[in-house]
């Protein structure tokens, strides 16, 4: 089964997520989130999107493995990868898992 590509314009996605950092800014005292669980579970990238096969055992996932991740690639750029929007995706989903 072949699901037909999804198009993102890119800077709509600039836009979503500028709207909603500026959404959780407003519920952040000091310019900081506490995000009070650190570990999720996590199924491998890969099989997320094969829904018609069994799903894999999950993993353990660390929210703050991912966000060092991210903030290494603000240091270096050396060390930008694509893999940064999976990191991305679970600090998100932590955030919009406590934000109002």
């Amino acid at each position: 089964m072949t699901d037909p590509a999804t198009e993102i314009p890119l800077d709509r996605l600039r836009e979503v997520l500028d709207l909603l950092v500026r959404h959780v800014s407003a519920q952040a005292p000091g310019g900081r989130l506490a995000l009070p669980a650190d570990a999720f579970w996590s199924i491998p990238t890969a099989s997320l999107t094969d829904i018609c096969a069994e799903p894999p055992e999950p993993t353990i996932g660390m929210v703050s493995e991912s966000w060092h991740g991210l903030e290494a690639m603000l240091t270096d750029e050396g060390r930008v990868i694509g893999h940064g929007f999976v990191w991305l995706a679970d600090v998100l989903r932590a955030i919009g898992a406590e934000a109002v």
